[in-house]
């Protein structure tokens, strides 16, 4: 059936079926939340995305056959469904670091447009990043610049940076 499809429509379908993915994550996110506060449903959610991000990981390394480098790590990263999902994402690329920011952010601005607080996701994805990175090597370091409930620099919801560990 896929290699009947053009690659548009591949890709349609992919993306289609990540962002079901995620309408799944946000609607047992909201219902946590409204049930027992947006605390329990932050920790739960957190729990989850921790175990996901070595999953994913595991396996993007498998099905691409990458290595421990922070290069590769970042390659795997951009295959995840996190990132891919990332609707303006931006890449810097330094000596000995990358940084991730994420201008728009559509869980964000899906619950202001629903008159809901700000999520405060920092934990969650603060957990999915350390774990993904872990996988591909122990000496990968995430650091978080900015993520809710951080205050936030004007023009973007958050900010990471990964790099590898001084001996």
């Amino acid at each position: 059936m896929l290699s009947g499809m053009d690659d548009e429509r591949r890709a349609d379908l992919m993306f289609m079926h990540l962002r079901n993915m995620w309408a799944v994550d946000g609607l047992y996110y909201l219902g946590i939340e409204e049930r027992f506060g947006t605390e329990a449903a932050t920790e739960i959610d957190a729990n989850v995305w921790r175990v996901m991000g070595k999953i994913e990981a595991r396996k993007i390394k498998k099905l691409f056959g990458l290595a421990g480098s922070l290069d590769d790590m970042v390659r795997g990263l951009k295959m995840s469904g996190w990132a891919m999902d990332l609707e303006d994402k931006e890449w810097e690329y330094h000596p000995g670091r990358v940084l991730l920011r994420n201008v728009e952010c559509r869980v964000q601005n899906t619950r202001q447009k629903d008159d809901l607080p700000v999520f405060p996701c920092k934990k969650v994805r603060y957990g999915f990043l350390k774990s993904f990175a872990k996988e591909f090597s122990e000496d990968i370091v995430v650091d978080c610049i900015q993520c809710p409930p951080d205050d936030l620099e004007e023009g973007k919801w958050c900010e990471w940076v990964f790099r590898m560990r001084e001996v």
